[in-house]
């Protein structure tokens, strides 16, 4: 017995404004069918005593410490802008 039926792929279809043919929603019931069991062995498997995390790889923060550096003054990094206006640099409207 199928744990997905044709008329909820061609339900999701719709949703997602995708049009299938009845090939298609036969070949995807089967594939979603056959993912759903391979999920389902999930179940089997003898989880006691593992703890549960939301990632498999211990991570850490590797960002550096955001610590204050010296930096140019406005009219160095202006120096070289094509344009500038009121002491910003001045790039072409792309809006009317």
């Amino acid at each position: 017995m199928s744990r997905i039926s044709e008329e909820q792929v061609k339900h999701v279809a719709q949703l997602a404004r995708l049009h299938v043919t009845e090939e298609e929603a036969q070949m995807f019931t089967k594939q979603l069918d056959d993912i759903i069991s391979f999920a389902e062995q999930l179940n089997e498997l003898d989880t006691e005593g593992v703890k549960p995390t939301t990632h498999v790889l211990d991570l850490k923060n590797v960002m550096r410490k955001d610590e204050p550096k010296k930096w140019i003054t406005q009219e160095e990094a202006l120096k070289n802008a094509p344009e500038q206006k009121d002491g910003q640099f001045k790039v072409p409207s792309i809006l009317e």
